[in-house]
């Protein structure tokens, strides 16, 4: 079992940044693959950023390549979202989510989201 608990969300300015943290517990972080996925208010829960166990290996939906780095520290138990130029559509709850293996994109474990919205 994992426990996953966000944090980093809040208000803020279109072009502005924010980072977002999750912390794991409850299984060898450096295990297993971790992403993030967002819901916009009526919209399906979308894909934002994944990193594999070591680290190595990041993938991004294209709306936020080059704006959004996903990273993690295996030490400290806790992948991060840093988000840059961020815009009104950038605006959902955003999910940390762990994998079960050290790869793959399917996730098992969600966490309970934190809200980011970006005004104009």
């Amino acid at each position: 079992q994992v426990q996953l608990v966000e944090s980093g969300g809040g208000l803020v300015q279109a072009g502005g940044s924010l980072r977002l943290s999750c912390a794991a517990s409850g299984r060898t972080f450096s295990n297993y693959a971790m992403g993030w996925v967002r819901q916009a208010p009526g919209k399906e829960r979308e894909f934002v950023a994944h990193i594999t166990s070591s680290g190595g290996i990041t993938r991004y939906t294209d709306s936020v390549k080059g704006r959004f780095t996903i990273s993690r520290d295996n030490a400290k138990n806790t992948v991060y979202l840093q988000m840059n130029s961020l815009k009104p559509e950038d605006t959902a709850v955003y999910y940390c989510a762990a994998s079960t293996g050290r790869t793959h994109m399917q996730y098992n474990y969600w966490g309970q989201g934190t809200q980011v919205t970006v005004s104009s």
